[in-house]
């Protein structure tokens, strides 16, 4: 394809992606209006369903609203320019392609981060403090945003840099040795997150002994799981939302509890969520959404590697030649739909899970105190009850709540 018509395709691209995004919130709005199923009749009063419809209809103006102004500067800097004169900057530093991408990517990311900064803001203390949520002070913002930002530059750059790096040296062979690069840094992430990451913002501590630590361990043991690490989180700092999760796998595997979870929650229902985290473990979900990510990162990689000398795809962004850098931004736009397609298939595997997990609580006995444990963080959070099916088939990675709370109540 001549660098005309690969212009004009990233454009199309761009404005589809907007488009689709926004039919999916039009059709969501027009859910709305249907009756709530009945095995949920109870999760909200009168007035506290229409403050979730009202936070659910901003919520949507916002995305819609946000969302338009991030399609509009990407156009932007790739229609005007943008792209050759980052890569101008980045060429007037250094002559390494190394270096030369972590000045383009760097200057790319930090325009993204400064333009989502006022949103960010908006939504946290303007949205989420309007309905009730909001637990984060402006100096926790301030600090959560920093370290969020040198965390990203870090992590994003040792990566692009270990890439970039690795097709200087072998650029026949590129896609499969970043590939596996990548797949052991995957690797890594997941087995050290807690240790690593989390606690740069949050402070874990081990649930201490009492009937809650009881009550888990005892159901741990009758499921013959081995569970030595239980913490709990101090997320009511940011905010009032509650959720629990697993992370780690081996001796690094533990289990996370919001503290907000155990303020909202019976131990008979914090139970329940655990039951539901158990099954994820014990049909080893964990370790076959890694192995998705891994052949989804593998075609991603073979594809890339076949634009990655295109003279055409660089002159598409008004680039004298190809460069990895300019290549792979340009790449990183043709490649949304493709994207949006694995991401769909990804969230179809993710239901069937969430359902094995659910089934695992429901057999061993815990389903009804699941079903409860979900219906009240889902009022708590004042979740969507009627979710148009599109969007449920294209973006939710779990069952609708209203089919989780039925299956579990069999």
């Amino acid at each position: 394809m001549s660098s005309e018509g690969l212009f004009w395709l990233v454009i199309v691209i761009v404005v589809a992606e907007y488009v689709w995004s926004t039919i999916l919130t039009l059709l969501n709005i027009q859910a709305s209006r249907q009756p709530v199923p009945a095995l949920l009749a109870d999760l909200y009063d009168e007035e506290r369903y229409r403050k979730q419809q009202a936070y659910a209809m901003t919520n949507r103006k916002f995305s819609l609203i946000s969302g338009a102004v991030s399609t509009l500067v990407t156009l932007g800097i790739f229609a005007f320019g943008g792209f050759a004169a980052f890569d101008g900057i980045a060429r007037s530093v250094s002559a390494s392609p190394v270096v030369q991408a972590l000045v383009f990517w760097g200057i790319f990311f930090l325009i993204s981060w400064f333009i989502s900064l006022p949103f960010d803001i908006y939504r946290t203390f303007v949205i989420e403090q309007r309905f009730g949520f909001n637990r984060t002070t402006p100096k926790l913002f301030a600090a959560d945003a920093v370290k969020s930002l040198l965390t990203s530059l870090v992590i994003m750059g040792a990566v692009l840099a270990l890439c970039a790096w690795i097709y200087t040296l072998a650029p026949r062979w590129f896609w499969l040795l970043a590939w596996g690069a990548v797949s052991l840094f995957s690797l890594f992430m997941q087995y050290f997150y807690s240790q690593l990451i989390v606690p740069l913002f949050n402070k874990q501590t081990p649930l201490p002994e009492g009937e809650l630590r009881s009550a888990i361990e005892a159901f741990a043991a009758r499921v013959d799981f081995k569970l030595d690490n239980i913490f709990v989180i101090d997320s009511s700092k940011r905010s009032s939302k509650s959720n629990a999760y697993f992370t780690g796998f081996g001796r690094r595997k533990r289990v996370v509890l919001y503290d907000t979870l155990m303020e909202q929650l019976t131990t008979e229902e914090i139970v329940g969520v655990l039951a539901h985290e158990i099954g994820h473990y014990k049909h080893r979900h964990i370790i076959l959404s890694l192995l998705e990510g891994f052949a989804t990162n593998l075609l991603m990689f073979w594809l890339f590697s076949l634009f990655i000398g295109s003279d055409a795809l660089a002159a598409a962004a008004g680039c004298e030649a190809a460069s990895f850098h300019v290549n792979l931004a340009v790449f990183s736009l043709i490649y949304t739909p493709i994207s949006l397609v694995l991401d769909i298939v990804t969230n179809i595997i993710s239901r069937s899970h969430e359902r094995q997990a659910d089934a695992f609580a429901a057999a061993h006995g815990v389903g009804p105190a699941e079903a409860s444990a979900l219906k009240k963080m889902s009022a708590k959070s004042l979740a969507n009850l009627t979710p148009h099916p599109l969007v449920v088939f294209v973006e939710y990675s779990h069952p609708t709540l209203a089919d989780r709370v039925a299956f579990l109540l069999k």
